[in-house]
């Protein structure tokens, strides 16, 4: 079995929840969630990172403004809307909710000899 698969797929599965996570706190630009997520140590391409705004962009969740940039071309920056919000208030409940169910199961249990059950 592909340990390096099997990570990718965990990363995938919750790098929705954490780019909403960035851009719930205050407009941003995307090479600025790149950077957030690199210094969280979550690597992500922006070649990765443009589709998925413009797909929770279409899904009403995200919206953006132009910016005039002194060095370039107009910068685009993301913000959430209200369904954003309440669709990130959702998957943070979930997130908390799995969580702790894969820490339950991950821990043993107080008092408990962890090597009895093998």
């Amino acid at each position: 079995m592909d340990i390096q698969n099997t990570q990718s797929q965990m990363r995938k599965g919750v790098l929705e929840f954490c780019i909403l996570s960035i851009i719930r706190q205050g407009e941003v630009y995307p090479s600025d969630i790149v950077d957030s997520m690199k210094s969280a140590n979550l690597q992500i391409l922006e070649g990765t990172l443009y589709p998925l705004l413009t797909r929770l962009k279409n899904a009403g969740l995200l919206t953006y403004r132009w910016v005039e940039s002194v060095s370039g071309p107009p910068r685009k920056y993301f913000s959430m809307t209200d369904k954003g919000l309440a669709f990130y208030e959702d998957l943070e409940k979930t997130w908390k909710e799995l969580a702790d169910a894969v820490h339950a199961l991950t821990q043993p249990a107080n008092n408990e000899n962890p090597n009895l059950n093998q």
